[in-house]
């Protein structure tokens, strides 16, 4: 059979060459009509564009790159199932690219990244969103790119962030609506501004309900489940204990949640847990977590789309947003 080509698609939908073109990234001035008529044989005829080829016609890999060093794999799976769906919306390929934020290494790493695999773009996730080296490097490369849940204030490049501190805001409300007092808390990863958005929401919580904050109630965690267990210890170990924690993701949670019952303490019913995220571990386990609900695939799908566009456009407006986080009340919480 003959091989199909962009030609053959313009010839056979009764448009131009550079209308197929258009269609095939998704830019603007194309009439709705038309660019239903030229997906549509693009299916009929079974076309897929040659990656390499269109690349070189415009000087650009389609490759977009995502750098993450995050502890929870159910993190990275939810970015990259949010970066993936922009990403063949526009047709891009992803490339996912795991980076130590610590050491002198990380712009040599980046630095070759960028060299050997041509990347148009880079969507950054926390830690490396609010690294103000990294940020400064890709500007002084001119290297496009778009921040997730990044708390930097930069006018001048694409953020999409949820509202962490309302969040933890919200739960710790909830929590004291319960009538707990004695709530502990375990913070994140220090390298990541929703460790401070989240504790900080935690604590502006208690002020407004006259509860004193108490630092012996605060445990040092980042992210992990083997930092949720150790904080689990430390925090179970008080006496007296408290009658609720509040973890900073659903791993910490769960594993405080285990602890908890291997002790044959009665959760809700001798402590109240509650974590952030709403991972999937929340809904699987029992009992489920009440947790806060981060639109991470959506975060994700906006930023990469946003940076696809200012690449396609480097004069489109520079996108910021920042998306609701919502509570979710599972049976892992009630009253005290």
């Amino acid at each position: 059979m003959k091989k199909v080509t962009i030609n053959s698609v313009a010839e056979y939908a009764g448009v131009s060459k550079k209308t197929v073109s258009r269609v095939l990234n998704n830019e603007p001035n194309v009439s709705p009509a038309t660019r239903e008529k030229v997906l549509k044989v693009f299916k009929e005829l079974d076309y897929k564009p040659n990656p390499i080829a269109r690349g070189l016609a415009r000087n650009k890999s389609f490759i977009i790159g995502c750098l993450y060093d995050n502890p929870s794999k159910s993190y990275i799976t939810r970015v990259q199932s949010g970066a993936l769906e922009a990403c063949h919306k526009f047709n891009y390929n992803l490339l996912i690219h795991p980076c130590e934020l610590r050491g002198t290494e990380l712009i040599e790493n980046v630095g070759q990244l960028l060299t050997t695999s041509r990347l148009d773009g880079l969507v950054l996730t926390p830690p490396f969103s609010d690294s103000q080296e990294l940020i400064d490097y890709l500007k002084q490369q001119d290297i496009p790119y778009a921040r997730v849940a990044s708390a930097i204030q930069d006018d001048s490049s694409i953020s999409v962030r949820s509202n962490d501190e309302q969040g933890a805001f919200e739960l710790t409300e909830h929590l004291i609506s319960l009538g707990h007092r004695d709530i502990a808390f375990i913070k994140g990863h220090p390298d990541h501004s929703a460790t401070e958005k989240r504790f900080s929401g935690y604590r502006n919580a208690l002020v407004k309900h006259g509860i004193d904050f108490k630092s012996h109630l605060v445990a040092e965690g980042n992210f992990s489940y083997h930092s949720g267990a150790d904080s689990a210890k430390e925090i179970l170990d008080l006496d007296p204990m408290p009658t609720a924690v509040f973890a900073s993701n659903d791993y910490m949670a769960a594993a405080v949640l285990k602890l908890a019952t291997q002790r044959q303490l009665k959760v809700p019913g001798d402590i109240s847990i509650a974590g952030f995220d709403n991972a999937p571990i929340a809904r699987h386990i029992w009992p489920g977590l009440t947790t806060i609900a981060q639109p991470v695939e959506e975060m994700t799908r906006q930023a990469v789309e946003q940076l696809i566009m200012q690449i396609s456009d480097p004069s489109t407006e520079v996108y910021q947003k920042v998306l609701e986080a919502k509570l979710i009340t599972r049976e892992s919480t009630a009253a005290r």
